[in-house]
């Protein structure tokens, strides 16, 4: 079952030590936690790591009751690191146990879910040994292919 961003954030805020039957969070919090939410997530799908979350086009399209798809081996990179960027701007230091469990999750989440980005060899890289092309007489590796321009987000996926 996939969490809501308000789960997130306010999960984000228990590790801070903010327990809901203690505080009540204002909306402003919750608006703010939601952006750094966001921003990270944007961040991280700029970084290669692609989790399925749904990215506001505007930070005024964002809501707390959004369904993120987000996979649950994710969750805990996702609320600890959360918890790290959010700690300033309500006065909390950060333990240093949740630092930690925050770089190991975050460590863990690129290992599982990172996409090598793509490389293409320069048409000037011979083939090498193994791969002469002895048919055509063409040593070096093939022209690369131009890819489609898609914006700032990266290549265009198809389902």
């Amino acid at each position: 079952m996939s969490w809501t961003k308000r789960q997130f954030v306010t999960q984000a805020f228990d590790a801070l030590g903010y327990a809901s039957h203690l505080y009540d969070l204002d909306p402003a919090q919750l608006q703010s936690a939601l952006r750094q939410l966001d921003a990270m997530i944007a961040t991280w799908n700029g970084r290669g790591i692609r989790l399925g979350y749904p990215l506001p086009s505007s930070p005024e399209k964002s809501s707390l009751d959004d369904t993120t798809d987000v996979p649950d081996a994710a969750n805990e990179a996702i609320y600890a690191n959360l918890a790290v960027r959010i700690a300033p701007t309500v006065g909390k230091q950060v333990h240093p146990d949740l630092r930690a469990t925050a770089g190991r999750a975050y460590s863990q989440l690129i290992a599982r879910f990172a996409e090598p980005v793509e490389v293409q060899l320069p048409s000037t890289m011979p083939l090498g040994a193994g791969g002469k092309n002895y048919r055509h007489n063409h040593p070096f590796v093939h022209r690369p292919t131009e890819h489609v321009k898609a914006g700032s987000d990266g290549p265009i996926e198809l389902d």
